[in-house]
């Protein structure tokens, strides 16, 4: 059976963490790709800068230079509020031939007893938890914890960077970052 990850977020913007947490479950748990999934409306988070077009967009741009990075765009095509359950349903249904990981953060991992309907979730998918400083990542879900380097980088600094126009090099991709002043996100300027 193929073995596909799947990152979700909003991604607003993807940053190099991002592609970091991929890059190290493909290798952790012998995936054969990782697929960004852009959240249209994501049920923990407000999403803000961005709309769900740019965003997936960006993400796009971001994965371009990796052969098995791609994008899955089924939660910005759905519309609503995104729940993992009703996607990963989604995605088994159109692809039966292929095993899901859902990879999330340590400190995503602590919360899992709030997901929606995550008694079957578990049953759909593996998860793969990346560890994160300052979490334990406790739970009684199963999680295959992976090590990855730890950046402290996060969406909402590089917006707040963005608005000040202060460089996002190194942060994000060069393509993600270009597309960012181009089109104004976060009020930043053209060619700060």
């Amino acid at each position: 059976m193929k073995k596909v990850g799947i990152l979700g977020g909003t991604f607003n913007p993807p940053h190099l963490g991002h592609l970091i947490m991929a890059s190290e479950a493909l290798y952790a748990a012998e995936l054969d790709e990782v697929r960004f999934m852009p959240n249209y409306i994501a049920p923990h988070k407000e999403v803000a800068g961005a709309s769900a077009t740019e965003r997936l967009a960006m993400t796009k741009l971001a994965v371009s230079n990796h052969a098995q990075f791609k994008v899955e765009d089924l939660e910005i095509k759905n519309g609503g509020v995104s729940y993992s359950f009703d996607t990963l349903t989604k995605l088994s249904e159109r692809e039966p031939d292929v095993e899901f990981y859902f990879i999330i953060g340590g400190d995503m991992v602590e919360g899992l007893s709030s997901w929606y309907r995550i008694d079957e979730l578990v049953e759909l998918v593996c998860f793969i938890g990346v560890q994160r400083p300052g979490y334990n990542a406790q739970t009684t879900y199963p999680v295959m914890m992976i090590d990855s380097p730890e950046l402290s980088l996060s969406s909402t600094m590089l917006r707040e960077r963005a608005a000040t126009n202060h460089p996002l090099t190194y942060l994000v991709p060069e393509k993600v970052e270009a597309f960012i002043r181009k089109e104004r996100l976060y009020g930043s300027q053209p060619n700060a």
